[in-house]
């Protein structure tokens, strides 16, 4: 069975989908309708209200990772940027031990089923400009100024 809680958050209405024992996706959605909880829709909505009122910046949630090898190192890496700081598309290749994969990095985020969980929103341009999100921009540039203030 899937489990679906929503809420609404400073960014836009946030979903949270579990299987009842890990975490599937979390996901901007159209509305905080929530259909059927569980105790981990719960538990994963507690902790990204604290996110978002600057009070936990890390989190402890059981994730259903499911990729390919390569995007599950470059997710992995992503779980490594400090809260409130950034790495470039190029520093995650060369964390990943792929230097030249700074393509595909960004198709690995792109991939990325847990926003904010899982922070691509903390990985910016070699020039440091705020590239691609599946948020928008706009979302981007929220949960970081979020963070450089807490």
């Amino acid at each position: 069975m899937i489990y679906k809680g929503c809420f609404t958050s400073d960014i836009g209405s946030i979903c949270v989908e579990d299987n009842g024992e890990k975490l599937i996706s979390v996901k901007l959605c159209k509305s905080a309708e929530s259909s059927n909880r569980s105790v981990l829709t719960e538990k994963a909505i507690s902790q990204l209200k604290e996110y978002f009122c600057g009070t936990r910046k890390s989190f402890d949630l059981p994730l259903e990772m499911k990729g390919t090898d390569f995007q599950k190192k470059v997710w992995s890496a992503l779980c490594s940027i400090p809260y409130g700081e950034t790495r470039s598309y190029g520093e995650i290749a060369e964390m990943i031990g792929n230097p030249k994969a700074v393509r595909a990095v960004g198709g690995a985020n792109n991939k990325n089923r847990f926003m904010i969980i899982v922070p691509c929103h903390r990985v910016i341009g070699a020039d440091g400009s705020l590239t691609g999100y599946a948020g928008g921009i706009d979302v981007k540039k929220k949960l970081l100024k979020l963070e450089q203030m807490n």
